[in-house]
């Protein structure tokens, strides 16, 4: 059939009523702030790497999933791909390998640690782009783009909360989650230098490392409250602060003993209901696992320009507010 320039015109309106349809008919999830812009001419694959060590993770593989979901009908593919139990720079490294031995167009991945620069930069010059989330490790790299909060900032925000609730004196255990990892150093960090400067009377106990794991935060606030009877608040930078919780709740502390920490998780938000957590600090895991995913598949599919760093602001609640 002879193409006329009626008939041209009609496909170019059929295909933008098409790619209308499409667009209006995917909402974006509860969460989610990043909208597809275009229709991949061919199936693009995203590999999504993050780890399972802890409740923090299910709203990451929740946005994750429904990246998926979202993506699909605009030709995007993505897998999510488990990391494991235990954090390490060596199974991030391993994930990328298997990424790019299965020729997957992007990846996703929490890096976390020191050690996986290299990885990701062989990735971008294999035309592989990938796009860090969550906490990266301090040596640079030719990733795509940095989603995540100012670990610095966000430790200096919860010093700042700690000094106030504190009245600037007294005793408090820190319990961080790997000594390794770059966030978890600087979120520690940020909150001990803020204090060493602003409530220099408060005495800190540790701090110890408890690998992300709530029955690990259990044990060290039960010793760390044996050695100090005084002990006022414990703070814990990144996994398993509800298990901290517990073991106040378990010693009858409720009150006396406040623990502070980060993610609204269901473990977390219920003991910050009951009054053993005593201040809990966001990061926003399923927008940053969403968002990112779909901006990589605009950038993918059309070009889209990806800011290097896209900070993620983190909203610090109590048992007051969450209470309301």
């Amino acid at each position: 059939m002879k193409l006329t320039r009626f008939t041209t015109i009609t496909t170019i309106l059929m295909t933008a009523v098409l790619w209308s349809g499409i667009a209006s008919a995917q909402s974006l999830p509860d969460g989610g702030t990043v909208k597809a812009v275009q229709k991949a001419d061919d199936e693009v694959r995203i590999a999504f790497l993050s780890f399972q060590n802890n409740p923090f993770w299910k709203p990451v593989t929740e946005g994750a999933m429904a990246a998926k979901q979202y993506l699909a009908p605009f030709g995007g593919s993505l897998d999510y791909i488990d990391l494991g139990n235990d954090l390490s720079a060596e199974a991030v490294v391993s994930g990328i390998e298997a990424a790019l031995a299965q020729q997957y167009d992007g990846i996703v991945v929490v890096p976390i640690f020191n050690g996986t620069a290299r990885i990701i930069n062989e990735a971008t010059e294999m035309g592989v782009p990938v796009f860090s989330i969550i906490a990266e490790g301090s040596s640079p790299s030719k990733r795509l783009a940095f989603m995540g909060q100012d670990a610095t900032a966000a430790g200096q925000q919860i010093g700042k909360f700690i000094a106030e609730r504190m009245d600037g004196s007294g005793k408090l255990g820190v319990i961080t989650g790997y000594f390794g990892a770059t966030q978890h150093q600087m979120r520690m960090n940020g909150a001990l230098d803020y204090l060493k400067d602003n409530a220099p009377n408060i005495e800190i106990i540790g701090p110890f490392e408890n690998r992300d794991k709530a029955e690990n935060a259990y044990s060290i606030v039960q010793n760390m409250y044996t050695a100090n009877p005084d002990l006022e608040m414990v703070y814990v930078t990144a996994g398993g602060p509800y298990g901290a919780a517990k073991a106040v709740q378990d010693l009858g502390l409720t009150g006396q003993v406040g623990v502070v920490g980060f993610d609204h998780t269901p473990d977390n938000m219920a003991y910050l209901k009951t009054g053993e957590m005593v201040g809990l600090l966001d990061q926003a895991p399923f927008q940053q696992a969403f968002d990112s995913s779909v901006m990589l598949f605009n950038h993918l599919v059309a070009g889209t320009e990806v800011p290097s760093q896209i900070p993620v602001q983190g909203n610090l609640i109590t048992p007051e507010e969450a209470a309301e």
